[in-house]
């Protein structure tokens, strides 16, 4: 398993499951920190379907955006996902189906079946931890 130095360094887009379109929300202020430090954000959220959000289309799942990067010939590194830990096999299960690299599981989101499941794979897994916050630590 990489490192999450060695996953934040390999990784161009970050697809963030759950992202708000509200700037006061945490998905959003993560969303759009990462966007400035140059990574590409793929906003997913049924609610927001079709919509922009930080100059974004908006995807109802993984797939959908998955499908719509595969035409320019771009991958999902990351699956960012802000949503409840019980919520989370589902979306091992859509990381594997689009062979992103790394299922990330925000701060208080631990979810150890999806971990497996994500893993056996062969997918990176990252567990309660703000990918913001790893992000400026390693650069600060």
């Amino acid at each position: 398993m990489r490192t999450i130095a060695q996953i934040l360094k390999d990784s161009k887009t970050i697809a963030v499951v759950g992202l708000s379109s509200k700037p006061e929300r945490a998905s959003f202020g993560v969303a759009e920190y990462l966007q400035q430090q140059g990574y590409r954000i793929i906003p997913v959220n049924p609610a927001y379907e079709g919509q922009e959000i930080l100059g974004e289309r908006v995807y109802a799942g993984l797939q959908a955006a998955a499908d719509a990067l595969a035409t320019s010939g771009t991958r999902i590194d990351i699956v960012d996902c802000f949503r409840k830990s019980e919520d989370i096999p589902p979306l091992a299960r859509d990381a594997i189906a689009i062979r992103a690299g790394c299922l990330w599981m925000q701060l208080e989101i631990e979810n150890q079946a999806a971990a497996d499941l994500a893993r056996a794979a062969g997918l990176d897994v990252v567990m309660n931890h703000c990918l913001k916050i790893e992000h400026r630590s390693l650069n600060a």
